[in-house]
């Protein structure tokens, strides 16, 4: 495997701007999730959780560039989610998946009124999920009252953005409340993580562990741990709280040594059987990654070199194994995503999110500051 150089980290910016151009035109305004064996990317509802990556990658691409073709696709996404916030919808934790990467960052880029009010309106609905006597953010909806998952962790920096934009303090309140829950509850003594714990809603005791997008509940799926590392670094970046810090520290560790020989996981670190034998999933390498680089940045860089290098190994290995660069038609970047394997659903496919990560993973390479996660 080459080195991750300057020169090799130029090579692949470059092969990013030639693939989301491409994309431009292939995607348009289709709320993107899934492209499956065929490479087209479906259009889910825009009430769906990864409705906000596109056009992050748009907004990302244009804080890079200053080109305006960028801006211009992205435009008009967060003022979408408004609108359909204000219909019957299925908006839920997941807000700061939607409105991080649309409205936050569209008012972080261009100082647009609308923008910063839309993701204030966002912070105040996921504000509104928040159970006092377990001190978690509720996950989902229907009847699943006393669900918590660990993806929430990454929408965490919808209400520290919110407390520091607005000045009101309970946002970050709420915040780190769930992130003191996840300490205790969701991370586990070695460095793995639940997917999800259910409290009883009405006095918050614990129940149980529930597998989930996991193997089990005490097997180690790798795009939590992701969602874990990532969104713990966030936290301590907000808050300078140690305790955060170590616990990202705990999570990267066991991530990185779990990780095959090169460099990308599978769905899961602890799944029963020929671990070999099971589909990776390249998202969650995409979202370790980035979270890494965050991780790195936030210690001495002797305490950081390490992570900073398992980062850019990982992104190496998507680039050069699982990347679609000879395939123009493909309108992903990476293959071999994982969405839900115990459901058997979207195994082997490519995945809109791991996408806008590894395009994430790169603009920090190369010195991007507007961070939104």
């Amino acid at each position: 495997m080459s080195k991750l150089n300057e020169e090799k980290v130029q090579e692949v910016w470059e092969r990013i701007q030639t693939k989301v151009d491409r994309m431009i035109g292939q995607i348009g305004d289709k709320s993107a999730h899934v492209a499956a064996a065929d490479g087209k990317y479906d259009n889910t509802n825009i009430d769906w959780w990864t409705s906000g990556f596109w056009p992050g990658i748009l907004w990302v691409m244009h804080d890079m560039t200053g080109e305006d073709k960028y801006k211009e696709a992205a435009w008009g996404w967060d003022g979408r989610l408004e609108k359909h916030m204000l219909q019957p919808n299925s908006f839920d934790h997941d807000v700061g998946f939607h409105f991080l990467p649309t409205a936050v960052i569209k008012y972080k880029v261009t100082g647009d009124k609308d923008a910063v009010r839309r993701g204030l309106f966002a912070a105040n609905f996921m504000t509104g999920r928040f159970n006092q006597q377990g001190q978690f953010i509720r996950a989902w909806n229907g009847n699943m009252h006393g669900w918590s998952i660990v993806d929430t962790m990454m929408n965490l920096s919808l209400l520290f953005w919110a407390s520091e934009e607005s000045g009101d303090p309970r946002f970050a309140q709420v915040a780190k409340a769930h992130a003191n829950m996840v300490l205790k509850q969701f991370v586990q003594e070695d460095g793995a993580v639940h997917h999800i714990v259910s409290f009883d809603p009405q006095t918050g005791e614990r129940i149980e562990a529930i597998g989930g997008q996991g193997a089990a509940p005490d097997s180690a799926w790798s795009r939590g741990a992701s969602w874990a590392l990532h969104g713990l670094a966030n936290t301590f970046r907000y808050t300078g709280d140690i305790a955060y810090l170590q616990a990202a520290q705990r999570v990267a560790n066991f991530f990185i040594a779990h990780l095959p020989e090169d460099h990308v996981p599978h769905w899961d670190f602890r799944v029963e059987g020929d671990l070999a034998s099971e589909p990776r999933d390249t998202s969650a390498g995409a979202c370790a990654a980035s979270g890494l680089i965050e991780l790195a940045s936030l210690l001495p860089e002797k305490q950081g070199r390490a992570y900073r290098a398992a980062a850019e190994r990982i992104l190496l290995s998507l680039y050069e194994n699982y990347g679609t660069w000879d395939n123009p038609e493909h309108e992903a970047i990476l293959v071999q995503g994982t969405g839900h394997k115990p459901a058997g659903q979207n195994v082997n496919v490519s995945l809109i999110y791991g996408d806008y990560f590894f395009v994430e993973s790169f603009a920090k390479l190369r010195g991007w500051q507007k961070r939104v996660f």
